[in-house]
C-alpha cells in the first residue's frame, strides 16, 4: 500500500476573535480522502467551537496524491489535526 501524500495546502486564517482574545487552539478532523486525492468528507471530532469554521474551510480544500492498494486507487480515512498559534 502506498500512503496519501499531501500534494496542496492552504492553511487556516485565524479566526479574528479568537486572534483578538489571543486564543490558542487545536482542532482534530476526521477525513475520508476520495481516490482522486480531494476531500470527500470532513467532520470535527475535537477542539474548540471557535477555529471549527476556519479548520474545515481550509482542510476542504487540501489535495493528497492518490493512495493506491495493489494498483487501484482506493478511499483513505485519516484524522487531522490544525493547530492554531498566536506568536
Amino acid at each position: 500500500m502506498q500512503a496519501a501524500m499531501l500534494t496542496y495546502r492552504v492553511d487556516p486564517k485565524y479566526p479574528p476573535l479568537m486572534q483578538q482574545i489571543r486564543k490558542n487552539g487545536r482542532i482534530q478532523l476526521h477525513a475520508i480522502i476520495s481516490t482522486d486525492g480531494t476531500i470527500e468528507s470532513l467532520q470535527v471530532i475535537s477542539g474548540d467551537p471557535g477555529f471549527y469554521q476556519s479548520a474545515l474551510d481550509a482542510v476542504q480544500q487540501w489535495r493528497y496524491k492518490p493512495t493506491y492498494l495493489n494498483g487501484q486507487a482506493v478511499e483513505v480515512e485519516t484524522v487531522i489535526t490544525v493547530i492554531y498559534s498566536i506568536n
